[in-house]
């Protein structure tokens, strides 16, 4: 049986692959979609749940025994500057591609769905505790 840390691994890798395909494909002969979703640019709620999952499946990726609240907070933190440079970096690479952009508000929803996947990961995980302590 896989031990929950690879499961964890191999999702992680799938997701960025998927990341990736979405960052780097050219969408162009697709038929245009909403622009907008209740005010939110379009393009900039797709950024947001694309990095929203990373911040999930990278800490639980990770073999991490029971871990305290300021060990899990240090962790994260870690887990979002790996986000943001893959965020910053596949920003860079659209900019070299003849059909994408670089877009520096892509950029701020990605850190936003980092951030919001660290908080949900770190109440997960800081729930998760006192269940098992109960």
């Amino acid at each position: 049986m896989m031990k929950r840390t690879t499961i964890f691994r191999i999702l992680t890798l799938l997701y960025l692959g998927a990341v990736a395909l979405l960052c780097f494909a050219n969408f162009n002969s697709l038929p245009d979609v909403q622009k907008t979703f209740l005010g939110i640019p379009m393009d900039k709620l797709v950024h947001f749940l694309m990095f929203l999952p990373f911040p999930v499946l990278a800490y639980w990726s990770l073999r991490l025994k029971r871990n305290s609240a300021i060990k899990t907070i240090l962790v994260l933190v870690a887990i979002f500057a790996v986000g943001c440079l893959i965020a910053w970096g596949t920003e860079f690479v659209q900019s070299k591609l003849p059909y994408r952009e670089m877009d520096l508000m892509d950029f701020r929803a990605d850190r936003i769905g980092l951030a919001c996947g660290c908080m949900l990961t770190f109440f997960i995980q800081l729930f998760s505790r006192h269940k098992a302590d109960a």
